[in-house]
């Protein structure tokens, strides 16, 4: 009997996650929504870009993780 109540639990825990991932939510009638995302501006953008000065040197990810001169290798 107690195998069957745990059994019974387990299949409603189940179906009751199962179940909440169909809830759709409720439409507003084909309303469309707001656009909130703001307008980019290329000028403005382009002229960022070009105030990011150039590196002096080639960025290396993996400088922490390597030397960055191979080592040499003794006779």
């Amino acid at each position: 009997m107690r195998i069957l109540v745990i059994a019974a639990a387990l299949l409603a825990l189940a179906c009751g996650s199962a179940q909440a991932q169909g809830r759709r939510q409720p439409s507003d009638g084909g309303a469309k929504p707001a656009d909130n995302t703001p307008k980019v501006d290329e000028k403005a953008y382009k002229a960022a870009l070009e105030r990011i000065p150039e590196p002096k040197e080639k960025y290396d990810p993996w400088g922490g993780a390597r030397p960055s001169e191979p080592a040499k290798k003794p006779k």
